[in-house]
Order: C-alpha cells, then structure tokens, then sequence
C-alpha cells in the first residue's frame, strides 16, 4: 500500500546530469523530503522512516527517494558524497515494491562483488565508513516490477544560503 501511495501522491521529478561528456536522463524518478520538522514529509515517508529507524536508530533529517519504474531503470555503482553525511551515523535503505539486486563492490583489489536481492520491506544499512571503501548500485535488468527505495540519511545542517546536494 505504501508503494502504491507513494508512486501517485509524490512529486516526482526527472534530472540530467554530464556522464561521459554530454547530458543523460538519469534512469529513475527522484524526490527528497526533510525529516527534521518539515510539513512536507507525507505520512506515508514518516512511517517509512520508524522502520528505518528500528532497523538502525539515528536522528534521520532527510530522506532520499528513488523510484525504479521498471527494469530499465537503475543506477550505477557510486558511493555517496562524503560531505553530505554525518560523519559516524548510518545510512538505512528501505526497499518497496519489487525485488531488485544490489551489487556492492570494494573500491580495491580484489574487487568481489556481493549481489543482495532488496525484497520489499527490507532494510539495508551502511555505516558512513562503507562509503569510503564500497560501491553500491542497483543494475538495470531486463524486466523488473516498480520499485520504490528510501534512503535515510543524517545531513550536516548547512548555513542558511548554502546548497545542499540530493
């Protein structure tokens, strides 16, 4: 019910970005909301973020939401920037909707990757220092379900007329 709500009711948007020189669709339908306050958190993205929070407890101010239309959707493996997490707190990934697989690499050698299959209703959670040591992406597949991940994060308050970065 939670996916369902969510892919009707939030304001989705599509980016671009410069990959290998020129301007890509990024393959997935993004969102952000506040944790910390803000009104606009709908319901649905507040409970979501109590599952988070029993899986890993953290003071959880922003949520990131990533919405995988279909198996042609995905995103490539990457760590997330350093300068937009809390040193020391986790990062907690909720999956809704359809399975989709995670491959999380080591950024050195020997480069094993571990494949873990995202189920809806799981969590998964990384500490901030995973971010300096593995890589992590969601590969596109030739037919997936709708899939809908929440990433909650702890963000560095920032000075009034800074730029945050998604």
């Amino acid at each position: 019910a939670w996916l369902a709500w969510l892919i009707e009711h939030v304001a989705w948007r599509s980016d671009r970005r410069i990959m290998y020189e020129r301007a890509v669709d990024v393959p997935r339908l993004r969102a952000n909301y506040a944790l910390d306050g803000d009104e606009s958190a709908p319901d649905v993205v507040l409970r979501c973020a109590g599952v988070a929070q029993e899986a890993a407890p953290a003071p959880y101010n922003s949520v990131g939401l990533n919405y995988y239309r279909n198996g042609g959707d995905g995103v490539a493996p990457h760590n997330d920037r350093m300068s937009d997490l809390m040193e020391g707190e986790p990062i907690a990934l909720l999956s809704l909707g359809g399975p989709r697989t995670m491959v999380i690499s080591p950024k050195t050698h020997p480069r094993k990757a571990v494949r873990l299959s995202l189920e809806s209703g799981s969590v998964l959670v990384m500490d901030y220092q995973s971010q300096h040591h593995y890589l992590h992406g969601i590969p596109k597949v030739r037919a997936a379900d709708a899939r809908i991940s929440l990433a909650f994060r702890v963000r560095p308050l920032r000075p009034i007329g800074s730029v945050a970065h998604d």
